[in-house]
């Protein structure tokens, strides 16, 4: 394996439209949410380590999760675990791991990815991830892997590409907003847009740079930092220094700045898993489109339910269409599908109404 290889994996979000499963004690990346015998996190380990040396790798997590962290990776040290002391979007803890990185090996080519995305074709997507690689270490390019849209789906941001140059690696032309249906279709028939994954690829030396341009002052309050990283010092800098940055994400601080990003359509199937719906559509369904996790199911004139329990537990459904029924512990959710995207505001509702200790 490149030694010059690195990963860097974002799994410290609380997860909070797979309430009631993700909370924020114990958040989706956690969990093995589609019964594969691995939960997101490792099964996002496992596929970068066909690429990537395992002592390579970077968690960038929350501090509390630091043990869950250790627990599910016992192959991982301490050193490889990156707690964030404070939530500051992902901007800050992409350029504090970059730091580290950079000075560990100035050679280093790195790809930032999330830990709760599903991908089968582990092997495709390896060989893209090998081709962005190339790419990024050969040039300036801050390099981000693109989704083929299969529909036009209001829930991504999309990035625009140039369509003169017939090479894998296209130029990127601009990022773009989660748009309305309409202009989601228009994109679609245009045919040069692919979905935004945040799946990031850029050698240690570039992203740097690309920092140091579009955000001084962080770039500034981090490098302060650079002699005590990966030392015993490190902890100390961290805690008094990291709440002072910018809450950014890593999109809008670096790569809608950039005159040099690629974009590289990938070849793997993928699904972030946002949502009830997404993991509706990942699973199988039975004779009557429902999906089960975990459970036993009895239904009559009920279809395209998504449903998941606690364990082997038998549900009795009838007369019910398009839901969300999901069992955790003390909570039972019963929710239409079509209004997924509330179980943001539900999980407030329920902190409000019944302490915070449910959320």
């Amino acid at each position: 394996m490149n030694k010059n290889y690195y990963a860097v994996i974002m799994a410290g979000g609380v997860g909070s439209r797979f309430w009631p499963v993700s909370k924020t004690a114990f958040p989706k990346q956690f969990h093995d949410m589609l019964g594969s015998g691995q939960t997101l996190l490792q099964k996002t380990v496992s596929r970068l380590e066909q690429l990537i040396p395992s002592e390579n790798i970077r968690i960038l997590t929350n501090s509390i999760y630091t043990d869950l962290v250790l627990e599910q990776l016992p192959q991982c040290t301490e050193n490889q675990v990156i707690a964030e002391p404070a939530m500051r979007n992902t901007a800050p803890c992409i350029l504090m791991a970059s730091f580290k990185i950079h000075k560990e090996n100035p050679n280093a080519v790195m790809v930032v990815a999330p830990s709760d995305h599903w991908i089968e074709d582990e092997t495709a997507f390896a060989d893209d991830l090998k081709v962005a690689f190339d790419h990024a270490q050969n040039s300036k390019a801050l390099m981000t892997l693109g989704i083929k849209p299969s529909f036009p789906n209001t829930g991504y941001g999309y990035i625009e590409y140039d369509t003169s140059i017939e090479n894998r690696v296209k130029k990127v032309e601009r990022f773009r907003e989660k748009p309305n249906y309409e202009t989601a279709k228009k994109f679609i028939t245009q045919g040069n847009f692919l979905w935004n994954a945040g799946i990031f690829i850029w050698s240690s030396k570039t992203v740097l740079n690309a920092f140091q341009a579009a955000q001084p002052e962080m770039y500034q309050l981090f490098s302060a930092g650079n002699a005590v990283y990966n030392t015993t010092n490190e902890d100390e800098f961290v805690n008094t220094n990291y709440e002072k940055a910018e809450n950014i994400s890593v999109d809008y601080a670096i790569m809608e700045h950039s005159t040099d990003v690629c974009v590289i359509t990938a070849t793997f199937d993928w699904n972030d898993l946002g949502t009830w719906g997404s993991l509706y559509a990942k699973l199988a369904n039975d004779s009557n489109e429902n999906a089960v996790v975990n459970a036993r199911l009895l239904s009559s004139n009920s279809k395209g339910n998504m449903i998941k329990t606690d364990s082997n537990k038998i549900v009795v459904v009838d007369g019910l269409n398009d839901y969300i029924i999901v069992e955790e512990n003390e909570i039972l959710l019963i929710f239409p599908k079509s209004k997924e995207q509330d179980i943001k505001q539900l999980r407030q509702n329920v902190k409000d109404t019944f302490g915070e200790n449910h959320i």
